[in-house]
């Protein structure tokens, strides 16, 4: 027997609602980037990983917030009118998960970006900080 139909597919109603909810929560590199590109990511960047993590690399205009540190202070400059787009190193690591939490019950609006600083990079996206991409010369932010 099939170990893929062992359990019955969702009916399309219900599997629409569950990937229109999953979205609601997440983005990706590919459409951060494409968002970076065309000048409309109205929206706050926030790398979740620690500074010196920020400081050797991150993603253009994100800014630092470790997840460790989220609290009422440490966040008070942000717009909170402006939604929250997280990332942290990869799909291995959940700090931009704890991060949205911490984020979401603080009262902003947050998605998280799926594959992190190590997709964005595995895409050959431009990264700002003290170190080089070894691999995949970096696109250019915008278009010439």
């Amino acid at each position: 027997m099939s170990v893929v139909l062992q359990i019955p597919a969702a009916p399309p109603a219900q599997a629409h609602r569950h990937f229109l909810a999953k979205l609601s929560l997440e983005t990706d590199v590919s459409d951060v980037w494409n968002d970076l590109q065309n000048g409309v990511a109205n929206y706050i960047i926030v790398d979740a990983r620690s500074e010196k993590a920020y400081q050797e690399c991150h993603v253009p205009g994100a800014i630092s917030l470790p997840h460790a540190l989220i609290s009422g202070e440490t966040t008070a400059f942000l717009d909170r009118s402006k939604l929250l787009v997280v990332y942290c190193w990869s799909p291995a690591c959940n700090g931009a998960a704890k991060a949205c939490a911490k984020l979401a019950e603080l009262g902003f609006s947050v998605k998280e970006m799926l594959g992190g600083m190590e997709y964005w990079q595995r895409e050959g996206n431009r990264i700002e900080g003290s170190i080089l991409q070894e691999k995949n010369p970096p696109r250019p932010l915008f278009s010439e």
